[in-house]
């Protein structure tokens, strides 16, 4: 029996590359819900060639178009925010892939753990927002939450079969296409030259991210949810060639990694397919084309960002749903122009500074915060 998959996010990055491999392997997965923020055009498409039983349009001014153009389908249509945690409940869908951009994919991915579904997520926000939350319920309703980073599959792959805990987690990162920058270069920085990643194929706003390495912050604190690291026992160490996907250190001083080539497609399909791994067409590492492998310390204040996620973590509460919140409004007016490369760090770190610790959220108080937080980070802006 194929295992029926809704993507959410199906239109951008992660979710194309998962409806290529639900093609590749057609007679084990069905894309059953397709979702998209606003790009009605490609969800179309999208419809039109998997035929699912629904899709979403989060922006809701795109309703009608999207509902004329598959009026000769059978392929149902919704819209907004509320619909998006409405199908994820389904009962003919197996496994949720959470693959929405930043904060929206919270409230979606609730739902799916309380509709006991399994989670492939790819939406490091829900985790950095919420991880103490979103991973209680997942334990409560037997939820398993399945990585799809391409970092936090690595660190899963290598513990595999392992009954010991890992003394210490490695965490790869490219450096993005900054790595090198002086500070006076970072500040002329503009978006198009952040946009250029060297190595990966990601939506704007995960590769702004990754520039900044706030994506890797990010990672960090999503490690410590997924596998139940402390701060200090999370490394990042800069491997540009990205070649290591990320390594376990165990107690006995042995290191397991995983290596491949930078293909999304790799952990998209072993989170859909496990405890399966399948066969693929995808292209394989060749070492010899590789040459070497290299590892640098990453420079923390040159890349504020990688900082202050640290510092999010350790500090805890809602401190991490801040970051994220103000980090969203300034990676945004920096792909805009209205804000400098070096000044995202600067607002973020503010933001931090005047919204204060509390302990023990609910998903309202996650939501308030957010909301308080982004008006704080656009007062600053402007």
């Amino acid at each position: 029996m194929k295992k029926r998959i809704a993507i959410l996010g199906s239109t951008g990055s992660i979710g194309t590359q998962a409806l290529q491999v639900i093609e590749e392997h057609a007679d084990l997965f069905e894309a059953r819900v397709l979702t998209a923020g606003r790009n009605a055009e490609l969800l179309v498409e999208q419809a039109r060639r998997f035929l699912p039983q629904c899709v979403v349009i989060a922006d809701e001014a795109r309703y009608d178009y999207v509902r004329e153009a598959l009026a000769d389908t059978d392929v149902q249509v919704y819209a907004g925010a509320d619909a998006l945690c409405q199908v994820v409940e389904l009962p003919s869908v197996d496994m949720v892939l959470t693959a929405l951009v930043g904060f929206s994919g919270l409230r979606p991915t609730l739902s799916a753990i309380q509709a006991r579904k399994p989670i492939a997520l790819a939406n490091k926000e829900t985790l950095v927002v919420a991880g103490e939350l979103v991973t209680r319920l997942a334990l409560e309703h037997h939820v398993p939450l399945l990585p799809v980073d391409s970092e936090h599959s690595a660190i899963f792959q290598s513990m595999m079969g392992e009954e010991a805990a890992p003394e210490k987690i490695i965490l790869t990162a490219s450096g993005g296409p900054f790595r090198s920058f002086t500070l006076d270069q970072l500040s002329q920085v503009t978006p198009e030259q952040a946009l250029r990643h060297p190595n990966w194929d990601m939506g704007a706003k995960i590769t702004i991210d990754s520039a900044t390495m706030m994506n890797k912050g990010f990672e960090v604190i999503e490690a410590k949810w997924l596998f139940g690291m402390e701060a200090k026992d999370i490394e990042v160490v800069v491997h540009p060639q990205s070649v290591i996907h990320s390594a376990v250190q165990y107690a006995d001083g042995a290191v397991k990694a995983q290596l491949g080539v930078p293909d999304m497609r790799v952990p998209i399909q072993l989170a859909m397919s496990y405890p399966r791994r399948l066969a693929s067409s995808f292209p394989r590492l060749d070492f010899f084309s590789v040459g070497s492998l290299t590892f640098e310390q990453p420079d923390q204040e040159r890349f504020r960002c990688l900082a202050l996620a640290y510092e999010a973590l350790r500090r805890g509460g809602n401190i991490p749903c801040v970051l994220n919140a103000a980090n969203e409004v300034v990676n945004l007016a920096f792909r805009q122009g209205r804000c400098g490369f070096l000044q995202m760090a600067e607002l973020i770190e503010r933001t931090l500074e005047t919204i204060p610790f509390r302990k023990d959220n609910t998903l309202e108080d996650y939501l308030a915060c957010d909301a308080e937080a982004r008006r704080v980070a656009a007062s600053f802006l402007n």
